[in-house]
């Protein structure tokens, strides 16, 4: 890809949107428009200094597609992960092969990981046994 000079991350997430890979287009085919479990999934879209593959803010669910040239940076993409979990992101990192090789698979990976992010949440905002009890008359 050659460089061209972007302002902020959402130029370059514009950029990335214009010119996404096979994988990124099979995936993003199928979980637009709310078609997993009804829930708004973003492409490319901008979070701190990074530019997600996909994500679903509501959850903060992070989905990185990475092809080959990933193999040469682990380490770069592990650091990415941590930090993404530090500001509060689960991420699941996904192979471009996976992606055009079972599709399927590749979405009933992305539903458990929201199942279990919709999970946490619900508990979260569940009011706490001591608080129900306060509340009985």
């Amino acid at each position: 890809m050659p460089y061209v000079r972007r302002r902020n991350n959402v130029d370059a997430a514009r950029y990335l949107r214009q010119r996404e890979t096979r994988a990124e287009d099979l995936l993003w085919a199928r979980v637009r428009d709310r078609q997993v479990n009804g829930l708004k999934f973003r492409r490319q879209h901008p979070v701190g200094p990074f530019v997600l593959d996909f994500c679903c803010p509501a959850l903060r669910l992070a989905g990185e597609l990475d092809g080959s040239v990933h193999d040469e940076q682990v380490e770069a993409d592990q650091q990415r992960t941590d930090l993404l979990t530090l500001s509060g992101y689960s991420v699941v990192r996904l192979r471009n092969s996976e992606v055009e090789k079972d599709l399927a698979a590749v979405l009933s990976v992305i539903i458990a990981h929201a199942d279990r992010l919709s999970e946490t949440i619900s508990q979260s905002t569940l009011p706490s046994p001591a608080h129900r009890e306060r509340g009985r008359g």
